[in-house]
């Protein structure tokens, strides 16, 4: 026991104390942000010229940094320094304009002024009763949202009659998105097959594309489906690596056929690798023969969709059980923010509900308001629904359109360009705003013609990451070994997507000319 436990008198003069701790001071806290703000303004001022991809090693950190917790207080500048001269130049620049890896994590003014907001509030929203207006905003924005991805009524937690069937919430990532929706699905078939418990998990088989996010794989073992039910089902070329409907069915009604139950289908618009998109009208149909939930993974590129001319991609969601998308990636919200719509929320909370004597009061029993806590794994959540309200609020539909039409128009320039190289070949048709490519084989291709323009390829990316001016991430898409270029990070303009192009192109150069 500590010395404070046994000599009680110690109490008193801590509450006689003067300067007693006070951490949420409202002068330092004022001060402390006042200090943040200057860092995150000089920071957006500088990210253009630092490394986007940080020559460190592994450990790096802890040479610099104490390796024991501090006994006593130190100034906040003391760590705002340590800040700039150790974290920062660690860091991989996400918000630089040179970022083209991955797919971009977007940000804007106002969502870091609600996120900001939402940490000093620190609500802790569970239950409805627990914070009115966070729940009730949160529900606002996704029907906001919902409303600009012309979904359909069905999927809203609030119509122009009153209360739907269907809902929403905002998780943490997709991985969660597909992590709840397969557990309800699981519950569905169990009871529709018959099962005792779960004693016929064993027969219960789930399906998607071999390009679907390796999270969805993650996410079925976590709901407990047997891996040998797990179907990954190979696309091709023939459908710009979308998911063959036909394929779909065939496998479906073998296991079927076999005495498995077909209980979940998960179809991606914009697949991670090539951004491939699969006909989500199609797969819902074949869905419906045996009764399977249908889930679409818009992750990325849902954030298109609220542009007109890309909205038919979502045509037959209608027909769907539920769909994500994650404004964090292109919608310029910081994370984290995936929402995710449902057309039935109870066949989700019958799965998630909790509802333990400490949580229980009047607003939940009267079946009138959403308990956001029965739509997610935990219990305890964060205010997100406050930096998406905001920068719906701040920006309006006709300038988030904007956003989204320039991304695409820059990676188009990008794809032009590539396309007017010789050297080079765009090796999937671009969907939204990013090009797949490569430098081609030379000499017409054959076995050693591929292993040597792999090998190029390869190098072409360590050299452009090494630079520091640049960061691209690859993939494989049919046996081959391919560059991502992917535009959309916030600070982004036409002038850098150019300059990257000059570098590919001189590096380019510098290898083919080394390997004669």
């Amino acid at each position: 026991m500590g010395s404070l436990d046994t000599n009680p008198a110690a109490y008193a003069s801590f509450a006689a104390d003067v300067d007693a701790f006070r951490p949420l001071d409202a002068d330092d806290v004022r001060s402390y942000l006042h200090k943040a703000v200057d860092f995150v303004y000089d920071y957006y001022k500088s990210v253009e010229s630092l490394p986007v991809l940080p020559g460190v090693e592994p450990g790096y950190l802890m040479r610099l940094l104490q390796s024991a917790p501090p006994s006593s207080s130190a100034p906040f500048d003391i760590a705002m320094k340590e800040l700039r001269e150790a974290v920062v130049p660690g860091m991989t620049h996400w918000a630089s304009p040179n970022f083209f890896a991955f797919f971009p994590s977007t940000n804007s003014a106002a969502a870091i002024a609600g996120e900001l907001i939402a940490s000093a509030m620190n609500t802790v929203g569970f239950t409805w009763q627990a914070a009115p207006a966070a729940t009730e905003l949160e529900v606002l924005a996704l029907d906001w949202l919902a409303q600009l991805l012309r979904l359909p009524t069905s999927f809203m937690n609030r119509t122009a009659g009153g209360r739907g069937t269907g809902g929403g919430v905002i998780l943490g990532t997709t991985s969660e998105a597909m992590l709840v929706t397969l557990v309800a699905a699981r519950d569905a078939a169990l009871r529709r097959s018959g099962s005792n418990g779960v004693a016929g998990i064993t027969r219960l088989t789930v399906y998607a594309a071999d390009q679907t996010h390796s999270t969805f794989f993650k996410a079925c073992r976590l709901a407990g489906f047997d891996p040998a039910n797990i179907r990954s089902i190979p696309t091709g070329a023939e459908t710009d690596y979308g998911l063959d409907p036909a394929k779909l069915l065939e496998v479906m009604q073998a296991d079927a056929d076999a005495g498995l139950v077909p209980t979940y289908v998960c179809a991606t618009v914009g697949t991670t690798s090539s951004n491939a998109v699969d006909p989500i009208g199609a797969v819902a149909d074949v869905a419906a023969k045996f009764n399977a939930w249908v889930h679409v993974d818009a992750a990325y590129a849902g954030s298109a969709c609220i542009c007109p001319e890309f909205r038919h991609h979502l045509d037959g969601v209608e027909r769907v059980d539920s769909i994500s998308m994650s404004p964090h990636k292109w919608l310029l919200t910081c994370l984290d923010c995936t929402c995710l719509y449902v057309r039935d929320t109870h066949r989700l909370t019958d799965s998630l509900e909790t509802n333990p004597e400490y949580l229980k009061n009047d607003a939940s029993d009267s079946g009138e308001v959403t308990d956001l806590k029965d739509m997610q794994v935990g219990v305890g959540r964060r205010f997100r629904g406050l930096k998406l309200w905001m920068v719906m609020r701040t920006y309006g539909a006709a300038k988030l359109q904007e956003h989204i039409r320039s991304d695409v128009a820059m990676a188009k320039t990008f794809e032009d360009l590539v396309r007017g190289d010789e050297r080079f070949v765009v090796v999937v048709p671009r969907n939204f705003a990013l090009v797949c490519f490569r430098i081609k084989p030379r000499g017409g291709g054959g076995a050693m013609g591929e292993v040597t323009a792999e090998k190029a390829n390869r190098e072409l990316m360590e050299r452009l990451n090494k630079t520091g001016k640049a960061y691209l991430a690859h993939t494989v898409v049919g046996g081959k070994f391919v560059l991502r270029f992917a535009v959309g990070s916030s600070l982004q303009e036409e002038h850098h997507v150019r300059s990257a192009w000059e570098l590919i192109k001189k590096t380019t150069t510098d290898i083919v000319g080394e390997a004669k």
